[in-house]
This record gives structure tokens, C-alpha cells and sequence, in this order.
């Protein structure tokens, strides 16, 4: 596609300033005072608005309810599950002071809710009667963050946490699993954006967790990015905060608990899986316009008042706006085409006599001639058309971008080269992944779940291998 706005930096030669560029000129975010966080604009926090609908309505179908817990936790509340308050320590944000007093207990800015969760379900929890509890929650944590990124890294963040507590250890496996699955199908049918799923290694896995489910999805760059996660705590968490029922035989057992999140680096994948020179693409199931009118020689008799005429009838069947302001036509192509906009509708003085209209779409930069008649089922499956397109065209990319390597030069040349997935068979062995973490600088991304047999041995020691990885560098 033709690149019409300089404004931005070439993906291709800059794919960093590119992506702050098109953060910033396509009105998502701006930067605050607060040192690592943003200020999500109206139109990027609509997007994650969009996002956020999609994820309820299905979080609701599976009978999840949603529930508010306090931002504040005390020390002693985090300190009950060793493992978990190790990995989020170096994170944590510590509140000292109440007014001018100092607190007899510091307490921590969420980074995340589960000792909170744990807490309440101790004495919420009394029988199997009470089983299973099945929350999420929608709110911001923050994490102490180095270096930040608009939407994939900062120290404030929103995103949604679920936290369930079952009777048994198959049910929260099964919870966790299912709830992948809910993200994945939201992934593929919303974002337009494919994905490779499966388990973290221990490694890599959430601090206190059993296991840890991922979807990971590959950026334009070659990046891989963790789109969102599901974890199966088992008994560990109950054990620590004393979660107990009374089961059918009236015996005291501990629950078994899962968890899952996606946060507004949702945003960001959308922006780096679609995005393109000219800017933004949205999928048009989370574009908060999806068709804009831009009237041609608004001037003259009739055409802003058949463009308002057309924004009114599309408007019952899609996200439409009509800019009829004093801006010029080429001016405001440019505007959408940043914001990502998926259908353009261009209306002049000759396609009013002719009964008919211009529709440029987003993905493609291709226009049609369609006809005024039958106009709301040409838009509604256009805009079908541009889904499916998108997610096409970035699953043909991830499946080009995804190599084998049967050593470790070889997966570290790839990824040096052509940056992407690399699979390659593991003995398991954590010392073989520090390996490729310090050698090649890449990570574990997944044990996908659809496993192949590249070789018989580890790319990395040589040793016996039935275990096929995605690798990758990320962000």
C-alpha cells in the first residue's frame, strides 16, 4: 500500500518509532507525568472498551460473575505464598505513609489479586455447597516496571483477572483450560489474530502456579508477545491461606483454584500484528468506527444532506460517523486511514445521480463502486470480508515466520536473520533453556499442545528430547 502520511516512521526501518508513532498520531495515548504510565485517549480506551465487551459477554456465558477487590494489600496478606510474592517482589509498589502518619503494616498497589481472592474465599468458603466460586475482576494493578512501552509494559496497567476456587483438582485444570480456549476464540474471531497455544515451562511459568497456559502471538517484527495466560494453582494457594470445605462425607478437603488474565496489551498486539505504514488497522469488531462518510464537494446541493441521510441508515447496523467538517476530503483520508478505520464511504454530487457510492476499505486500500440500494448488506459483509482478511493475512504470516532448528546456532541464526518462532525439541532440563536465554536471548515461549517429533534430541545438549518448544524473543 501506498504510504501517504510522513508523519510516522517506517515499519520496516523502525519498527519502535513506528509503533510509538502511530500510538501517538492515531490518538490512543499519550505519555503522563507519571513516569511509566499513559493516559488512555477516548479513542484507544473505546478500542479496549470494545475489548473488554467482547471478553464479559463470554466470561457471562460460562457463569462467571464479576466482583471488585480492594488496590491495597497488606505485607503480611503477600508474604503468605512464598513463591508468588518472590516473583512479584522486585515489582511491587509499597504504600508507607497514610496522610502524614506512618503505617503500622506498609501495604502493597495490587500487582495482582490472588492473595486478596485467597483471603476472602478462606471465609466465604464454607461447604461443597459453596463450590465452585467463579469470579473475575476488572481493574488496574500496577508493577514497578524498568522500561515501559504504551500498552505492553507500564507500570499501570488495566486488564480483567479471574479467580475460581473448585472442589477438585480436575475442575480447576478444566477451568483454566477452558477459559485459553475463551481467549483464543476472542483472539481468532474479534482481534483477527492468530496464535500458537500450550503449557509455559516451570521456568517461565506464574510465580505459585502448577501450570501455566499461554497464547502467544507473533508481532510484525518477528517479536513474540504473551497475549494472555490461564493457570492452574492446584491446592498450593488453598494450603497457604487455609481455603477448606466440608465435602459430601462431611470431611474437611482444600479447594482447587485457577486463574486467568489479558490486559490492554491486547492494544498493543493489535496494533503490531495489523498495523501498517499508513498506520492503525483495526478488526472491525473492536473498531470504534467502522465506517466513516466523507462527503466529495460538500459544497454543493444535496450531498451533506444524503451523507447524513446514509450515516443514519448505517448507523442501525454498524459503528458509522459522517465528518461533514471543513476539512479537506484528502485530509481526512489520511485521518482514518491513521485510525485504522476499516470502510471509508465517499458520497459526491455524480454518485448521487448515479444512485450509488465509493467504499474504501482499510486491509486492502482497494475501492468499490456500490450501489445505495442495497447498501447496509454490502457494508455488513465487507466488513465481515475485512475480519477474515485480516486474520488471513496474519496467519499466513506467523505460519512463514515460524521455522525448526535442530541446534542452537542454528535457532539463534534465525532468529539474528529472520526473527520469528523457532521450534526445536527440549530434554526438559532448565540448565538447556538458560542456555538459549543467554546465548541466543531468546526465550520458551509455550510446549504447544499440537506437538511434533523434529528430532529425537535436544537442540541444545544433545540429549534425549520428546518435548517439541516454540522459541522466541519478545517483547
Amino acid at each position: 500500500m501506498e504510504k501517504r502520511v510522513e508523519a510516522i516512521a517506517d515499519m520496516n526501518v523502525d519498527f519502535a518509532q513506528w509503533y510509538t508513532d502511530v500510538v501517538r498520531k492515531a490518538e490512543l495515548a499519550e505519555y503522563a507525568e507519571t513516569g511509566g504510565c499513559i493516559i488512555y485517549k477516548p479513542y484507544g480506551y473505546a478500542i479496549w472498551e470494545l475489548v473488554q465487551a467482547a471478553l464479559d459477554k463470554r466470561f457471562k456465558e460460562t457463569g462467571h460473575e464479576n466482583v471488585y477487590m480492594p488496590m491495597l494489600i497488606p505485607e503480611s496478606l503477600l508474604q503468605k505464598e512464598a513463591d508468588h510474592i518472590e516473583g512479584f517482589a522486585p515489582e511491587v509498589a509499597w504504600v508507607t505513609h497514610g496522610g502524614a502518619e506512618k503505617l503500622q503494616e506498609r501495604m502493597c498497589i495490587r500487582p495482582t489479586s490472588e492473595t486478596l481472592f485467597c483471603s476472602f474465599y478462606a471465609n466465604d468458603i464454607q461447604s461443597y455447597r459453596d463450590l465452585p466460586r467463579l469470579y473475575n475482576q476488572w481493574c488496574s494493578v500496577m508493577r514497578w516496571e524498568k522500561t515501559t512501552r504504551p500498552f505492553l509494559r507500564g507500570r499501570e496497567f488495566l486488564w480483567q483477572e479471574g479467580h475460581t476456587a473448585h472442589a477438585t483438582a480436575e475442575e480447576s485444570l478444566e477451568e483454566a483450560l477452558k477459559m485459553l480456549d475463551v481467549y483464543c476464540e476472542v483472539s481468532e474471531n474479534v482481534l483477527a489474530m492468530p496464535y500458537i497455544k500450550g503449557q509455559k515451562t516451570e521456568r517461565e511459568k506464574f510465580a505459585g502456579a502448577l501450570k501455566t497456559f499461554t497464547f502467544e502471538s507473533l508481532m510484525h517484527d518477528g517479536k513474540a508477545l504473551q497475549s494472555g495466560t490461564s493457570h492452574d494453582f492446584g491446592d498450593g494457594f488453598a494450603r497457604a491461606f487455609d481455603i477448606k470445605y466440608l465435602d459430601k462425607d462431611n470431611k474437611q478437603q482444600y479447594v482447587h483454584q485457577a486463574s486467568w488474565g489479558v490486559s490492554t496489551r491486547l492494544l498493543g498486539a493489535i496494533i503490531m500484528v495489523h498495523g501498517d505504514n499508513n498506520g492503525l488497522v483495526l478488526p472491525p469488531p473492536v473498531a470504534p468506527i467502522q465506517v466513516i462518510i466523507v462527503p466529495v464537494a460538500a459544497h454543493k446541493a444535496g450531498v451533506c444532506e444524503k451523507a447524513e441521510e446514509l450515516r443514519a441508515r448505517l448507523s442501525k447496523i454498524s459503528r458509522c460517523k459522517l465528518d461533514n467538517s471543513d476539512k479537506k476530503p484528502g485530509w481526512k483520508f489520511a485521518e482514518y486511514e491513521m485510525k485504522g478505520v476499516p470502510i471509508r464511504l465517499e458520497i459526491g454530487p455524480k454518485d448521487i445521480e448515479q444512485n450509488q457510492c465509493v467504499l474504501a476499505r482499510r486491509d486492502t486500500g482497494e475501492k468499490i463502486t456500490a450501489s445505495l440500494d442495497n447498501l447496509e448488506q454490502t457494508i455488513s459483509d465487507t466488513l465481515q470480508n475485512i475480519n477474515q482478511n485480516m486474520y488471513d493475512k496474519a496467519k499466513a504470516r506467523l505460519e512463514s515466520n515460524t521455522f525448526t532448528a535442530t541446534d542452537l546456532p542454528a535457532l539463534k541464526n534465525i532468529l539474528d536473520t529472520t526473527p520469528g518462532f523457532v521450534k526445536a525439541m527440549w530434554c526438559g532440563d532448565d540448565a538447556c533453556e538458560v542456555r538459549v536465554k543467554e546465548e541466543a536471548t531468546a526465550t520458551s515461549r509455550c510446549m504447544p499442545f499440537e506437538q511434533e517429533k523434529i528430532s529425537s534430541t535436544c537442540f541444545v545438549c544433545g540429549k534425549p528430547a520428546d518435548k517439541m518448544v516454540v522459541w522466541g524473543r519478545s517483547y
